[in-house]
C-alpha cells in the first residue's frame, strides 16, 4: 500500500505549550515544586532563585569518567568509613533558594545529619566533570566556583576532558584556592581527603570505556 506524500508546506510541529502551562512560569518556582518535579523526571534538573535550568544530557564518555571518579572516591571513603558519596542526580541545596545537581557528592560522617532522602543541605566535597558546550563550562568552572565556595563545599574538583585537566580547590575563608591544577602524567590529589589522588592520564582514558 502506498501512503500520500506529505504536503512540503506542513506546518512545523511546536511543543505542546498546553502542558507548560501546567508549571510556573520562570521566575516563580517554589523550592517544593521544583523537588517535586525533579522526582518525576530523567533529566538534570538544577533550581536557581525561583528557575529551573535543564541540564544537557551527558555523553557516553562523560557518564564513563563519572563512573571511573565515583567508584575511586567511593572506595576510598568506605574503606576508612569516612561518610558517604553519590552520582547525579542527587540534590543539593546550595544557597538556600539554590538547588544543583553535581556529578560526584561526598558527605562526611560527622556531617551526616545535613543529608535527607529529598536532598543534601551541602556537601563537603563535589566532583564536575565540565561539558564541551560553552555554558555547561561557564556554569561548571565560573558559577558553581563562586556558589559552592559561598554554600561552604570544602574542596570542589574540576574535571575538564577538553583541557586534560583537573582542578582541586581548596576553600579558604569562604573562597577557592588552588590546591593543585593537575595534567595528563600528574597524579590529582585531595587537600580534604588525606591519601586519596587520582591518576589523571586514566581519568581521562575512562572516557573510552577503560577502566
Amino acid at each position: 500500500m502506498e501512503f500520500p506524500q506529505q504536503a512540503s508546506n506542513q506546518v512545523s510541529p511546536e511543543p505542546a505549550w498546553d502542558v507548560a502551562t501546567l508549571f510556573p512560569p520562570q521566575g516563580q518556582w517554589s523550592a517544593t515544586e521544583y523537588l517535586s518535579l525533579t522526582k518525576s523526571t530523567n533529566r538534570l534538573v538544577e533550581f536557581d532563585c525561583g528557575r529551573i535550568e535543564v541540564l544537557p544530557m551527558p555523553t557516553e564518555g562523560h557518564q564513563f569518567i563519572v563512573r571511573f571518579l565515583f567508584l575511586a572516591l567511593h572506595g576510598f571513603v568506605a574503606s576508612g568509613h569516612l561518610g558517604q558519596v553519590v552520582f547525579a542526580p542527587i540534590r543539593v541545596r546550595t544557597l538556600p533558594n539554590k538547588y544543583r545537581e553535581p556529578d560526584i557528592a561526598l558527605m562526611l560522617a560527622e556531617n551526616d545529619s545535613r543529608r535527607s532522602n529529598d536532598f543534601w543541605s551541602g556537601a563537603d566535597l563535589v566532583m564536575e566533570v565540565v561539558s564541551d558546550d560553552p555554558e555547561s563550562r561557564a556554569r561548571d568552572i565560573e558559577e558553581k566556583r563562586a556558589e559552592y565556595a559561598l554554600a561552604g563545599i570544602e574542596e570542589y574538583w574540576i574535571v575538564d576532558p577538553q583541557q586534560q585537566q583537573i582542578t582541586v580547590l581548596q576553600l579558604v575563608s569562604a573562597r577557592y584556592e588552588s590546591h593543585g591544577a593537575f595534567k595528563v602524567g600528574e597524579n590529582a590529589s585531595s587537600n580534604l581527603l588525606t591519601g586519596f589522588s587520582l591518576d589523571v592520564a586514566q581519568v581521562f582514558a575512562a572516557a573510552e570505556g577503560a577502566s
